[in-house]
């Protein structure tokens, strides 16, 4: 499965909630992977803090306080599963990819590869993945890219949370 939706499209939360509600369990955990040390980078922990603050019932790792990112990802991951042995993890992750494709969200059955277009190789991510392009992949320089606005990955994030809380509602009534 991998379904792609523009991020403003009319009821963008509900098409995405109906691709992921088949993820949403009792033992189903969201990580949502980057910093918010980068504009481009900081879509995850957007997502994670605004479940958060929804009080979002399933456990949630990876928010603006507590980032999960390049240089804590293998400890975290490690406390995370120590924690949730054989749960069903929902990675969440911003990405680069085609102009055209800006603003896009993805849905996946597959994980999330983090740092993957940036060169990086760190443990893969989830069982399942939602994904925001946020920036071409032809801008080689992702971290310090000030195409990025900040509205474009605020307005992704609250679209992915809200597709998630949806899925969250539509799974359990």
């Amino acid at each position: 499965m991998k379904h792609k939706v523009l991020y403003n499209k009319f009821n963008s939360h509900i098409e995405i909630a109906n691709h992921i509600k088949g993820y949403i369990r009792n033992n189903t955990i969201i990580v949502c992977i980057g910093t918010d040390k980068c504009i481009g980078d900081c879509l995850g922990p957007m997502v994670g803090t605004f479940l958060k603050e929804r009080r979002f019932p399933l456990p949630v790792y990876g928010t603006i306080e507590s980032p999960i990112h390049a240089l804590n990802i293998n400890r975290r991951l490690g406390e995370i599963n120590k924690m949730h042995p054989n749960s069903l993890i929902i990675g969440i992750d911003a990405c680069l990819g085609e102009v055209n494709s800006i603003g896009e969200i993805h849905t996946r059955d597959y994980p999330i590869h983090p740092g993957k277009g940036v060169g990086k190789s760190l443990p893969d991510v989830g069982t399942a993945s939602i994904i925001g392009i946020i920036d071409s992949s032809e801008n080689a320089e992702f971290f310090t890219s000030r195409s990025i606005r900040l509205h474009l990955v605020m307005e992704m994030a609250r679209i992915i949370s809200s597709a998630i809380i949806y899925a969250y509602n539509i799974s359990y009534k």
